[in-house]
């Protein structure tokens, strides 16, 4: 075959890196295939008209040059072009990219950004207080690796931010569990709840209602003892609060009944 005529075909499954006979093959020019620069900035140029057929040139850059630091950021690519499409598939797909991408270049300046991408991958899919918080959780996981792992990076202090958003949105999930509870009579399990907050999310916005919902679980639940440290705790930390009469209500309730018992 004349050198000047070759065309190499390159057929790989976009995401997997397998071969596929379902997608149309790239020719790709000798000049070209033989630079990894080349290479890389041909998927560039194509990257928003089509996306796929970018990924098999980023491709062809990791399997002919593995070693080049344009292997690195072809990796990256793929896993971005992956990610800015959004939808959850793509997102599983671009979540695993950077993984193997932080596997393979553990010591990479663009290692944070990866692990800071896989969090935002379940982030960017979380759900409202009340509903389904599996991916709040994943998402939270992550963001505390990229703090955790990469605690100088610029993107461990984006990651910051968001970790405390994760963690409000939990918070606000059990806290909406926590007060049906209460509404239903089920005083143990709203307490359970309650605590849980205290203990897991003690940044949480509404930390008030927490407390006042927690007391007033203890004190019709009979367990009088166990509401007056949160009754007093929410008078004192929030006087401002819409709850802190209430509880300043049920204190002088409990004194009077006190008072009376020691007659």
């Amino acid at each position: 075959m004349n050198k000047t005529s070759l065309i190499l075909i390159v057929a790989l499954l976009s995401g997997l890196g397998a071969w596929s006979c379902k997608e149309k093959p790239v020719e790709i020019a000798p000049e070209i295939a033989a630079s990894d620069e080349a290479l890389y900035k041909a998927g560039q140029e194509i990257m928003k008209k089509d996306a796929e057929k970018a990924r098999l040139y980023f491709r062809q850059v990791i399997d002919s040059f593995p070693k080049s630091f344009y292997a690195q950021r072809a990796k990256l690519a793929i896993a971005d072009s992956y990610f800015d499409k959004g939808d959850e598939s793509s997102m599983i797909l671009a979540s695993a990219e950077y993984r193997e991408f932080i596997q393979l270049y553990p010591y990479s300046p663009s290692a944070s950004y990866a692990q800071y991408r896989i969090a935002l991958t379940f982030f960017k899919k979380t759900l409202k207080a009340g509903r389904d918080q599996t991916k709040t959780t994943q998402a939270l996981l992550e963001f505390k690796k990229v703090i955790t792992n990469f605690p100088l990076s610029e993107e461990a202090k984006l990651a910051q931010k968001q970790l405390t958003e994760c963690e409000e949105r939990l918070a606000a999930h059990t806290f909406i569990i926590g007060e049906h509870y209460y509404r239903v009579y089920a005083y143990k399990a709203s307490t359970e709840r309650l605590s849980e907050i205290l203990t897991s999310y003690p940044s949480y916005s509404k930390m008030d209602e927490v407390y006042y919902y927690l007391a007033d679980s203890y004190y019709k639940w009979k367990k009088t003892e166990e509401s007056i440290p949160y009754f007093t705790k929410l008078v004192t930390d929030f006087p401002e609060s819409k709850f802190a009469k209430k509880a300043q209500e049920r204190l002088a309730e409990i004194r009077k009944a006190g008072a009376k018992q020691a007659r």
